[in-house]
């Protein structure tokens, strides 16, 4: 409209600076309307004339005298226009992967859409005024001499890099605007919030066009998949799955170990489009490499089926975990737990009950002088157990020696502490006075009112515990659910007292029925350190088993799961782990060594020899640097340019003896994440259009283009 009436275009008003040529001052002329508006009332006043019909003369005059005015001081528009042939505008087109696919399965790609549309005329008409640079840009920019040598495919792409390296020729040549056409799906992390700045500080004008559909239709993608790093042999792993959907009711989850199906689960999308997250659980079964694949089953009528699955890498270690129990009295748990562990090849239980006051029952031992006084003698002994338990045990039995051995085991050894409700146990023990309170997930009564009791109480899964390994009955959540209401009751409680901020309820006990219904905390956890603390405020689960037929699992089920839960996180003295176990698009692999000693402190004198080699077999570069904190740690860089598994194999001495070794799986992939999120990011192409002071356009307006780049206050 500006431009039919004036003759120029909205750039010219945009970019113009307003002024008045005669160069009479400003306060001048409103003074004069002021004094004129005052004369017009004044005469239409001692015409005596009514309200409506004065207000409306008096509006038409004092516009006519503002507008003679004004032009009398002559109004002008300062406009600066860019020299012709002098500048230099660089278009960039986005020649990624993404730029490859098609919205619609008939339609043309977003390439070809682009490229069409700049020459049909655009491209020509800037090339008119300026001097016109053409890039296709992917991973990095690099120039072209037309569109037709847009190669197509590029498996990344950094729009950050690509606008540095051109906004960079400002430096030597004038570059009066920059042209960005992409669907703005930055895979390379290279927008950041500095990026932006420098962008912005380089004065350069960025337009940016936008190609492609701006939200996805019928299109099922695994947004993020979370698979547990290291796993215990013969342990259930859940992985959490999250699915972007838009109008589908449900879809299949299929888990795949080295393309052998292992898993798959049925999940019911939320009604609104958007993220659903759900878990599936699988075995991880024996000792070795878990190369897992994850995907969601396409929908109906669904054709963009690369984003439908993700790789992840998982260890199982064949390390057999060792377990210390500690008894104060023999009773059924203890028989029961036992038992529940019969025959299991990646625990070892190793217990000891007082008998008699100066005598233990030991079972599971490696050597006959272990455990002869019931808790460990050394702290080297104690710290060689993965998980602790201490049953009904008074804490005066512990020398003050040994409850600091029990703090550092959880805090600096990084193991798990379980504490059960007994006679002597938890507060009635005396628990609460010792090094180890601080670290429990409540604070142990101190009264002298005893807190364990007989009460017929029913286990009930919390929400953390529905989501967690430890409450798994039954793999479908609905058959989890009953299962747990059939359990028979248990046939007592010991109160822990109040909760610290940091603990986390699995199971809650829950007593009476009807209105007088009361709950309380029955398996609480936390972390601290490097470890966890339990504690279970009953010692009759073994109630599970003796009142639900023989053949009936699932006190063994539970007891083992909360076993393999305190055991596997326990850290070995020697670690080594990447810092991600899937690596899409990046070859700069890093992993983080770590190595102590028997005490679990740093070792700084430890010598590392690692070997890297690919899925070839192919011997590959590896480069060590201690972190320089002195807490026995180094960072591992990985030169893995290929894609495929790494297996990186670490072993550890101290003055030539060896201390441990690990080993270590990884996963590169190229052409994954242009396959991912690759809708129109139209907020971020108007954000980095906004901070340069252009514009955003679609490929239906781009005839607009040359003319605001004419105005453009870059180059000369």
């Amino acid at each position: 409209m500006l431009d039919f009436l004036l003759g120029h275009s909205v750039w010219a008003f945009r970019s113009g600076e307003f002024a008045f040529a005669r160069g009479w001052p400003v306060w001048l002329l409103g003074l004069c309307v002021g004094v004129g508006l005052v004369a017009i009332a004044f005469t239409l006043w001692r015409r005596q004339l009514s309200w409506p019909r004065a207000l409306t003369l008096g509006a038409l005059q004092g516009t006519f005298l503002a507008l003679a005015l004004l032009l009398l001081w002559r109004p002008v528009l300062n406009v600066e226009e860019i020299k012709e042939r002098e500048n230099v505008v660089a278009v960039l087109v986005d020649d990624s992967g993404s730029m490859n696919t098609a919205d619609d399965p008939d339609a043309p790609t977003r390439r070809a859409l682009a490229t069409a549309a700049l020459a049909d005329g655009v491209l020509e008409e800037i090339g008119e005024r300026s001097d016109l640079r053409l890039f296709s840009f992917s991973d990095r920019a690099q120039p072209i001499d037309g569109l037709q040598d847009l190669a197509g495919g590029a498996q990344s792409t950094r729009i950050g890099e690509a606008l540095d390296t051109v906004t960079q020729m400002a430096a030597s040549m004038p570059v009066a605007a920059v042209v960005l056409v992409s669907d703005g799906a930055d895979t390379g992390s290279t927008l950041g919030e500095d990026a932006l700045a420098r962008l912005a500080a380089s004065g350069i004008p960025i337009h940016t066009v936008g190609v492609g559909r701006e939200q996805p239709e019928n299109d099922l993608e695994i947004t993020q998949l979370a698979v547990p790093p290291a796993a215990m042999k013969g342990a259930t792993v859940r992985a959490a799955v999250s699915i972007r959907h838009q109008r589908q009711q449900n879809g299949r989850v299929r888990v795949y170990d080295a393309g052998r199906l292992i898993a798959t689960r049925e999940v019911k999308f939320a009604d609104a489009p958007g993220l659903t997250t759900a878990t599936v659980e699988f075995p991880a079964g024996d000792a070795g490499v878990r190369d897992l694949t994850v995907s969601v089953d396409a929908a109906r009528g669904e054709t963009r089926l690369t984003n439908n699955e993700r790789r992840a890498v998982m260890e199982v270690d064949d390390r057999r975990r060792a377990v210390l129990y500690v008894e104060g009295e023999p009773r059924w748990e203890y028989k029961f737990i036992r038992r529940a562990l019969e025959g299991d090849a990646a625990l070892r239980l190793a217990s000891a009950v007082r008998a008699t006051p100066n005598r233990y029952y030991r079972q599971g031992l490696t050597s006959g002088a272990d455990l002869e006084n019931g808790f460990p003698a050394t702290q080297t002994e104690l710290f060689g157990y993965d998980a602790v338990i201490l049953g009904s045990l008074e804490a005066a039995e512990l020398s003050i020696e040994q409850h600091q051995w029990l703090k550092d085991y959880v805090d600096r050894r990084g193991g798990a502490l379980l504490m059960l409700a007994g006679r002597d146990g938890l507060g009635d023990g005396g628990w609460s006075r010792v090094q180890i309170a601080p670290l429990l997930p409540a604070k142990l009564p101190t009264g002298a009112e005893r807190s364990y009791g007989r009460l017929a109480t029913r286990a009930q899964l919390t929400d953390y515990g529905r989501e967690a390994i430890v409450g798994r009955l039954d793999a479908d959540p609905a058959a989890n659910e009953k299962a747990w209401q059939e359990l028979p009751l248990l046939a007592d409680y010991q109160g822990i007292g109040q909760l610290r901020p940091a603990a986390v309820v699995l199971l809650e006990a829950v007593a009476g029925t009807g209105g007088n219904t009361q709950v309380a905390p029955l398996l609480a956890t936390q972390r601290y350190g490097r470890g966890s603390t339990w504690m279970l405020a009953t010692a009759t689960t073994w109630r599970w088993q003796m009142q639900m037929p023989l053949e009936d699992q699932k006190h063994e089920t539970f007891w083992r799961q909360l076993l393999y839960a305190l055991a596997a996180p326990t850290p070995a003295q020697v670690s080594l782990a990447p810092a991600r176990a899937v690596y899409e698009d990046d070859a700069a692999v890093t992993l983080e060594a770590e190595v102590l000693g028997e005490d679990f402190l740093p070792s700084t004198d430890a010598e590392l020899v690692l070997t890297a080699t690919s899925e070839t077999g192919a011997a590959v570069p590896v480069r060590v640097e201690p972190s320089g904190r002195g807490d026995g740690r180094h960072t591992v860089a990985l030169d893995a340019r290929e894609p495929g598994m790494y297996r990186v194999e670490l072993a550890a001495t101290v003055d030539g003896e060896q201390v441990g070794t690990a080993v270590a799986h990884l996963r590169r992939a190229d052409g994954v994440l242009e396959q991912f999120a690759s809708w129109q990011h139209r907020p971020m192409l108007e954000r980095i259009a906004r901070n340069s002071d252009a514009r955003y356009w679609t490929l239906d307006d781009l005839a607009g283009l040359p003319e605001a780049i004419r105005y453009s206050r870059a180059g000369v």
